[in-house]
């Protein structure tokens, strides 16, 4: 298999190792939205490298959801012509729809970011918390 870009295989929400095995457990729970395996079923890739590893996952994902709703906002406001409180309103609706999207594509963003390819990773399948 070909190398994929790595936000696409965050995209895809595919272990950054194999970019095969899924990062999250199916089908989604709402009590368990972050859940995930202990290692990739092909690779074997830990997901969980370290204690605290997913902190930086947590700014990724208050940027990303910062400017989707400063967006939002700004489109209610200067397109549609709302009010600001018209407006907060619409983005908290979003916000909660959006919510467990940014929680985990910013998981599988910041693993992708972290962790690199490796094309024989499946033949080799030892256990690695990264990948050097």
């Amino acid at each position: 298999m070909a190398k994929r870009n790595s936000i696409i295989n965050a995209f895809m929400k595919k272990c950054p190792r194999c970019q095969e095995g899924d990062l999250f457990i199916k089908p989604f729970e709402f009590s368990k939205p972050l859940n995930m395996p202990d290692h990739c079923p092909v690779c074997n890739q830990k997901f969980l490298p370290e204690p605290g590893f997913y902190y930086g996952a947590m700014f990724l994902s208050y940027i990303f959801s910062g400017f989707f709703f400063l967006a939002v906002v700004g489109v209610c406001i200067l397109v549609f012509k709302l009010s600001l409180n018209a407006s907060m309103v619409v983005m908290l609706l979003i916000a909660a729809a959006t919510y467990f999207f940014f929680l985990r594509m910013s998981r599988a963003i910041w693993i992708n970011l972290l962790i690199k390819y490796d094309p024989d990773a499946k033949a080799k399948k030892e256990v690695k918390a990264f990948g050097y």
